[in-house]
């Protein structure tokens, strides 16, 4: 990671953190450095946003600059992160940004970056970004007379991706009561379309977005409010993404939770009946639950552990091949389709998977004995100095040998976040609790905690 860019691109409060000289920067650098790589030809940029009311805010400041530095920018509007993914690596665009916080609050707001493969810019990039933030690398020469970019209303390739999201879906959705829940963000535009147009009778909550609701008591960070609405209204199932729909949670029919990990497992033992899990493997993160571990040793199917982070999960997948990967959080990658998380693409494979094995989401998921895990978030004041002091290690390493293999512990450094996230599981929740205070009064009394 770098100073401004995390595992998520460069997030931060809008206004305080994430200025909007930042963003004009960011674009002054894109549009001179893709320009640069093809100067026969025009530079040619991608931007979609979430609902954030920031959002427009820092459009018009990456605009400016990627403009100023002989970019065209081509704009998609409020659309998902997936969708510009899609829409760089299908269109010939140079590279694409997504503004975004993801499920972070309404304040905050981000940057993301993303390759002309569709995938999270390379590192090496990002660093001269950062040098160029920091004024390390000298001024960049603006754009004079007709190599001056200019804006183009590209709201068709948004619809596009519709279409291609369309086009996976194997069945006819028909008699199939869905609920939505949009996180009043960029869901909101594309989600409900899509289940129509399969046949769905289809329900949506919490997609009146404001530009201060988005992610607020909603979506998959809050999934209580659908859980009631799906039972309220005897849906047969409901999904839940976050502010820019690279998430999915799902709820099945008793209003019981379905998150990331045994949505792997549902899709996972499909691909392995039907002969479509290249490897026989899943790409999981180190966050997964203990018991998706158990059931894929029953099921026969393999599995890798990356770094928490669905950039670590598919790079991954590009080395080896593995098709299939994601995090308990609800990014799920299919690499058949996708080169990044995509909820309404997971939301279409869990429906398939619904649909083919004619089985409801509580027994497609009830092969997976799930253990309590406590996660908490501690605010320190530096990570990496709270993670490898001494004595939090010793009491790690005390827990470890408690719980033994019938439980685990994890500590990690958020990506985009000042804090110390502590993962318990084990046979019991009272267990996991005691765990998980041991080692965070450890890191108070070395003064590590905010």
């Amino acid at each position: 990671m770098g100073k401004y860019f995390g595992t998520d691109g460069f997030r931060g409060e809008a206004n305080v953190t994430l200025t909007v000289e930042h963003a004009y920067k960011v674009g002054r650098f894109l549009g001179w450095y893709y320009s640069q790589k093809k100067p026969d030809e025009r530079c040619r940029i991608v931007i979609g946003k979430d609902t954030r009311r920031s959002s427009y805010m820092f459009e018009y400041s990456l605009v400016s600059g990627l403009t100023a530095s002989g970019a065209d920018v081509y704009l998609l509007h409020v659309t998902t992160t997936p969708s510009v993914s899609y829409v760089v690596r299908t269109e010939g665009f140079d590279c694409s940004i997504m503004i975004s916080a993801s499920h972070n609050p309404y304040y905050d707001n981000g940057i993301k970056v993303i390759n002309e493969k569709g995938e999270k810019l390379e590192e090496a990039v990002i660093l001269e970004i950062e040098r160029y933030l920091d004024g390390c690398m000298g001024e960049i020469p603006l754009a004079k007379k007709d190599a001056i970019g200019r804006t183009v209303d590209f709201a068709a390739g948004r619809n596009r991706y519709i279409g291609y999201l369309i086009s996976i879906a194997t069945r006819s959705f028909k008699n199939m009561k869905v609920a939505l829940d949009c996180a009043n963000g960029s869901a909101a535009a594309i989600a409900k379309n899509v289940f129509d147009a399969l046949g769905a009778e289809t329900h949506v909550i919490s997609s009146e977005p404001n530009g201060l609701n988005i992610n607020t008591n909603c979506g998959s960070t809050h999934i209580e409010q659908l859980q009631q609405f799906v039972k309220d209204m005897k849906c047969d199932v409901g999904f839940a993404y976050d502010g820019d729909a690279d998430r999915c949670i799902a709820v099945d029919e008793n209003g019981d939770v379905v998150d990331g990990d045994l949505i792997l497992y549902i899709c996972g033992t499909y691909m392995k009946e039907q002969g479509t899990l290249f490897n026989n493997t899943v790409v999981t993160t180190v966050m997964s639950n203990l018991g998706l571990y158990k059931a894929f040793d029953r099921e026969g199917i393999s599995y890798v552990k990356t770094a928490v982070g669905d950039k670590y999960v598919y790079e991954n997948m590009a080395a080896t091949g593995n098709c299939l990967g994601g995090e308990q959080s609800g990014h799920i990658i299919f690499s058949k389709h996708a080169t990044t998380g995509d909820g309404l693409l997971t939301s279409l494979k869990v429906m398939g998977v619904i649909l083919e094995k004619k089985q409801t989401l509580a027994k497609l998921a009830s092969g997976v004995k799930i253990y309590p895990q406590v996660l908490k978030n501690v605010p320190v004041k530096n990570k990496q100095e709270a993670q490898e002091d001494e004595a939090v290690q010793a009491e790690v390493k005390k827990v470890e040998e408690l719980l033994g293999s019938d439980g685990r512990i994890l500590l990690r450094q958020s990506g985009t976040e000042p804090l110390i996230r502590v993962m318990v599981e084990a046979a019991d929740m009272e267990t996991c609790e005691r765990c998980a205070c041991q080692v965070i009064e450890v890191m108070k009394a070395q003064g590590h905690c905010i």
